[in-house]
């Protein structure tokens, strides 16, 4: 069924903001052909907020510190706008180079455990229903138990 998702960054400037997500975040990715670069990115969670218009649509990446990220992209000459404190998170934003603006946060809510496919859940739950056979542990019979208190 799903796999992942992919999501994706309008840009004026596609390479340069390529570049920031391959050199200052450090994605991992891959060349697509002819320089489109299709990057990894870690265990994802997707929400659904209430809008007037469809199709309207948000990225955030999420971290784990986002003090840390912001000095991380200080030292990377990165300007990111102030850390604002929300219900949800802390929350700052990075200007990209193509002039558009990624939210990245560190999360206060819940956070669900990453999705599985339904072939590895089955796989799972088949692993479970068979019992492991474990060999048992030799015993001493009570013949040789006896025979050893009697020799002391």
């Amino acid at each position: 069924m799903i796999l992942g998702a992919h999501a994706i960054i309008h840009s004026r400037k596609p390479e340069a903001d390529r570049a920031f997500l391959r050199d200052a975040l450090g994605l991992p990715h891959v060349d697509a052909g002819e320089g489109w670069l299709i990057f990894a990115l870690p265990p994802s969670e997707l929400a659904v907020h209430p809008s007037r218009r469809n199709s309207v649509h948000e990225i955030y990446l999420l971290c784990s510190n986002v003090r840390s990220f912001v000095a991380a992209m200080r030292l990377e000459g990165v300007k990111c706008t102030p850390i604002t404190s929300q219900s949800w998170g802390r929350l700052t934003h990075v200007r990209l180079p193509g002039g558009g603006r990624l939210g990245v946060y560190e999360p206060r809510h819940r956070r669900p455990a990453a999705a599985r496919s339904r072939k590895a859940v089955r796989s799972r739950k088949a692993a479970r229903s068979r019992k492991a056979v474990r060999p048992r542990k030799a015993s001493r019979s009570r013949k040789s138990t006896r025979s050893r208190r009697g020799s002391r």
